[in-house]
């Protein structure tokens, strides 16, 4: 994960954004003094458009589906494994937030087909 709220990472041992495979994206949903990057992410709908840059080159990315994984039971095969074309996948936490421990108890992971 970034070390900040305001800034998302990408997965740099898997593809790039507009290579083949899922090139995955990293952001934090919020923290102690606000919204972080990806606050939004739970909204998205399937047909959604998502634009990523990636140096001077820019793709279009366009939402498939929307899973909420258990933490104990996040499907690492569906969001890292290989895939027959360029996607996106957009990572962040969601779910009940446990205060005991300080974390979220689920992640959310958006899919997304890279269509321009």
């Amino acid at each position: 994960m970034p070390s900040g709220t305001t800034y998302s990472s990408w997965y740099d041992l898997g593809p790039k954004p507009g290579q083949l495979g899922p090139a995955v994206i990293l952001g934090h949903v919020d923290s102690y003094t606000g919204p972080g990057v990806f606050f939004r992410l739970r909204s998205l709908l399937p047909g959604d458009v998502i634009t990523v840059q990636s140096g001077p080159k820019e793709f279009t990315f366009e939402v498939s589906r929307l899973l909420t994984y258990p933490k104990a039971h996040f499907d690492t095969a569906a969001v890292f494994g290989p895939t027959p074309d360029a996607e996106l996948r957009l990572i962040t936490c969601g779910g009940p937030f446990d205060t005991s421990i300080g974390h979220y108890e689920d992640n959310i992971v958006v899919y997304a087909v890279l269509v321009g």
